[in-house]
């Protein structure tokens, strides 16, 4: 169970990172300074760890046996700015 909470916590770092990159630098590149290369490179790398995210959730959601609440809150959290960081601060021991 370790192992599985260390894998999700890392691909939920990394989830939330990608966002910010891509909504803080990739966007403002492509749109403001027209350079979309960044978009398609961050951006596909943050889809995979969006799925990634969101399968890990409902896996570790049922070692942990979280409420469909709490899962619903997690997985909510994976569209927000930050919200990986609060999710994994609230909801993983």
């Amino acid at each position: 169970m370790n192992a599985t909470l260390k894998t999700f916590k890392i691909i939920s770092f990394l989830e939330a990172i990608s966002f910010l990159v891509l909504l803080g630098i990739a966007m403002p590149l492509k749109y403001i300074w027209e350079l979309p290369q960044m978009v398609q490179v961050v951006g596909m790398a943050h889809g995979v760890l969006f799925l990634l995210y969101i399968a890990g959730a409902v896996y570790v959601s049922q070692i942990l046996q979280w409420s469909t609440k709490t899962l619903l809150i997690v997985l909510a959290c994976s569209v927000i700015p930050f919200g990986p960081f609060y999710a994994e601060r609230k909801y993983l021991p």
